[in-house]
């Protein structure tokens, strides 16, 4: 080290009292860390040089064994640190970073707990913590760092409409991470009654760890030709004549479970929904399930024949059913 006047490292006189010693040591350090000065030797030199001076002034036994004996009165010769007598008789050990500042520990057992995450790290544990963290251009890393998060998996399938509504089962193929190594297919249940968009999680079945990760699948649902789905509930588009509007019908239509009939009540209007109870989807695990809609959507002739316009103007001249006469426009 180029500089062993730890008061003149600091910029502080020999009596400078520890809050002192402290304001100068945040200040210095701030000026040269390594993240405000990347590539800058100096100044890496200049923040290791700080923190030593910091660690030995901060600690009052080591600063009064500095201010009789100098650097020979910390031991600063031993790469290794060593003990000395705690202020209530027990060891206090020191653990040198390859020829940088002592770091206290109370007991080895602190020193444990530093290492393995545990406990509350001693004064000190921030010169710990500055070691493992990145310097001018390099990047250190703890040895017993965290080790990473188990990574789930997350794929997305398209399920036509039917098979979202029923259930049904699929072969996924899995590949592992980094894309190294074959891929693996396993087989997954999609439940009933699964909408577009939703997410089904099977446990387990993500990248390899201890324990292993997820894998999420994200269902995307065709649509249908002419059902639509709403929550629960089917929704159908029916077109209907001029008279069966006018007069009723039985209709037969489409439904998840196959075609039934449907009565169309006389003088049924426009937009109207005529349910069909309990004939929509039942998504696994529940006990009730949708209903089914028919919506009504009616249908003039587009090329009406003599006739049909004959019939039409004979019914205009006795019907008073203007459908606006309601309306205040």
């Amino acid at each position: 080290m180029a500089e062993n006047d730890y008061y003149k490292i600091l910029g502080v006189p020999r009596n400078a009292t520890a809050d002192q010693i402290k304001s100068a040591y945040r200040k210095l350090a701030k000026k040269y860390h390594p993240d405000r000065n990347p590539n800058d030797q100096n100044a890496e030199r200049r923040f290791k040089e700080v923190q030593q001076a910091y660690d030995v002034l901060s600690d009052p036994q080591k600063r009064q064994a500095y201010d009789q004996f100098g650097p020979a009165g910390i031991g600063a010769g031993s790469p290794f640190g060593g003990w000395r007598s705690g202020s209530s008789g027990e060891r206090v050990y020191t653990w040198k970073s390859g020829g940088g500042p002592d770091i206290p520990f109370e007991n080895l057992e602190d020193l444990f707990n530093i290492f393995s995450g545990g406990g509350s790290a001693p004064r000190g544990s921030s010169i710990f913590e500055e070691f493992f963290t990145r310097s001018g251009s390099q990047q250190r890393a703890a040895s017993h760092a965290q080790p990473p998060k188990n990574k789930d998996i997350e794929s997305t399938v398209t399920l036509p409409f039917e098979q979202a509504i029923n259930g049904t089962q699929i072969e996924l193929s899995i590949k592992p991470a980094g894309g190294r190594g074959s891929a693996k297919t396993i087989s997954v249940k999609i439940p009933a009654g699964v909408a577009d968009g939703q997410r089904i999680r099977i446990r387990g079945k993500g990248q390899p760890g201890t324990p292993p990760g997820d894998l999420y699948i994200v269902c995307k649902v065709k649509p249908h030709n002419y059902f639509r789905r709403m929550g629960n509930d089917i929704y159908l588009d029916l077109p209907i004549s001029i008279r069966e509007a006018v007069l009723g019908a039985k209709i037969e239509i489409p439904t998840l479970e196959g075609k039934t009939m449907l009565t169309v009540p006389p003088g049924t209007a426009g937009g109207t929904k005529l349910r069909l109870k309990n004939r929509g989807v039942k998504p696994a695990g529940k006990k009730s399930r949708g209903h089914q809609y028919a919506v009504i959507r009616i249908v003039p002739p587009s090329q009406p024949s003599t006739r049909q316009q004959e019939v039409m103007r004979q019914w205009a001249e006795t019907a008073d059913d203007s459908p606006r006469k309601d309306i205040n426009w």
